[in-house]
């Protein structure tokens, strides 16, 4: 009897061990894990950083460019103000002729549709007429 007793409390601590063991193997995986997700956070963390500060940096680039501007000669500037007014005047006309070929697009679709719906009025007035003639034959007879 005793050594039964004895027997299950070895196996009842071992069942207890086991346990113990299967949950410091789970806490050290999670805890592992959240390192991980942690030190990944702090890498975008950073990343995002460097990223706006090559932002930054690009901008006051441009704008250092922009400030130094360098005088054109007469003739250049001229020549950059004709072909700004040459790429307005171009950007004119595409609008216009979107425009135009919309307009065109939807007045082919409504002509269609249009179409459509005659030939589908002249079938019901066919219809019709056959229906009244055979109305008129069966109330003949």
């Amino acid at each position: 009897m005793a050594d039964t007793v004895s027997i299950s409390q070895n196996v009842f601590l071992l069942i207890i061990a086991v346990i113990a063991l299967v949950a410091v193997i789970v806490i050290v995986l999670q805890w592992r894990r959240v390192r991980e997700a942690q030190s990944n956070v702090t890498f975008l963390e950073k990343q995002a950083e460097l990223k706006k500060i090559e932002l930054v940096e690009r901008d006051l680039e441009s704008k250092r460019l922009m400030e130094n501007v360098i005088p054109l000669p007469k003739d250049q500037q001229e020549r950059l103000s004709q072909i700004r007014g040459e790429t307005s005047k171009m950007m004119q006309k595409v609008g216009f002729l979107h425009s135009e070929i919309n307009e065109r697009v939807t007045r082919l679709e409504t002509r269609a549709e249009y179409e459509k719906l005659q030939k589908l009025l002249d079938d019901i007035e066919k219809k019709e007429a056959e229906m009244n003639k055979k109305g008129k034959v069966k109330g003949g007879k």
